[in-house]
């Protein structure tokens, strides 16, 4: 059995809630540790605000309250703190979208007490005063999180900084913020070489039906792939290249899709 605190009591609360009376024997042998551990996990249940009934004696035994139902969200004080500012920056970055506000009241509806008062706090506590320049959507996010996970296509229209609107077949690989903007670093299909794209640029993303093999991505890593001018740098300088990365890594740039302008005092974004 895992030795962690919180792994192995999640495992406790997930044999409880699955109904009726658990002797100490039966859980310390389905946890694989002594019934020692399971007294004090059990306790942990109760400090975290969980209903558990223990009936002492040789066959103790243990089991939740009848008509309790409590989820099996196992975190700590400063989990939960990390969790609510984290939904403040995100509610800055989708503030047409109302999942960053309902996520903070379903987090207060299911937590302990305890850690109710903390998430409480944190959200009191807690503003963002600057809001992005360029907001995103959560459903564009979500489909392009699960077309990375299950390996598929993305099909999408996209407007250019010129204000040119095609449409792309993409291998999606990530998402990143860079100078204030979410972008997609994904294989173009039909361009046969990797584009970025703004986020807020893109409309009617749709999946697209089956799985293709991973693409390995031209570089070490996004960041030196854009530090090094999407490789074109390290090509012109072998040596200078990182670990690992290809000699000879072709420009993303197209005649049609010239770099977007540079500003003043602003890093330059990446080539559409």
């Amino acid at each position: 059995m895992d030795h962690d605190p919180t792994t192995r009591t999640l495992a406790l609360l997930t044999l409880l809630q699955s109904g009726g009376e658990w002797t100490a024997a039966d859980l310390a042998g389905r946890l694989g540790t002594s019934t020692r551990t399971v007294r004090r996990d059990a306790q942990r249940l109760r400090r975290l605000g969980y209903a558990v009934e223990a009936r002492p004696g040789p066959g103790s035994t243990y089991r939740l309250r009848p008509g309790v139902r409590m989820p099996p969200l196992l975190f700590t004080a400063d989990e939960i703190t990390a969790l609510v500012a984290g939904l403040h920056l995100i509610r800055a970055w989708l503030p047409e979208d109302a999942v960053a506000s309902s996520a903070l009241v379903k987090l207060d509806q299911v937590l302990p007490r305890p850690l109710r008062r903390r998430a409480a706090a944190t959200d009191l506590a807690t503003e963002v005063l600057q809001q992005p320049g360029a907001v995103v959507a959560a459903a564009t996010v979500g489909v392009i999180a699960d077309a990375v996970a299950e390996g598929g296509r993305l099909r999408f229209r996209y407007t250019d900084q010129h204000d040119r609107r095609t449409t792309r077949l993409v291998e999606p690989y990530r998402h990143f913020l860079r100078a204030g903007a979410w972008y997609l670093v994904a294989f173009d299909v039909d361009r046969d070489d990797w584009r970025t794209f703004r986020l807020d640029r893109i409309a009617d993303i749709t999946p697209v039906a089956g799985a293709f093999p991973p693409r390995p991505f031209p570089d070490a890593s996004i960041e030196h792939w854009l530090t090094t001018d999407f490789g074109r740098a390290a090509a012109e300088r072998p040596s200078d290249a990182a670990p690992g990365a290809p000699r000879g890594a072709s420009e993303p740039t197209e005649p049609a899709e010239p770099a977007e302008t540079r500003e003043p005092a602003q890093p330059a974004e990446p080539t559409e």
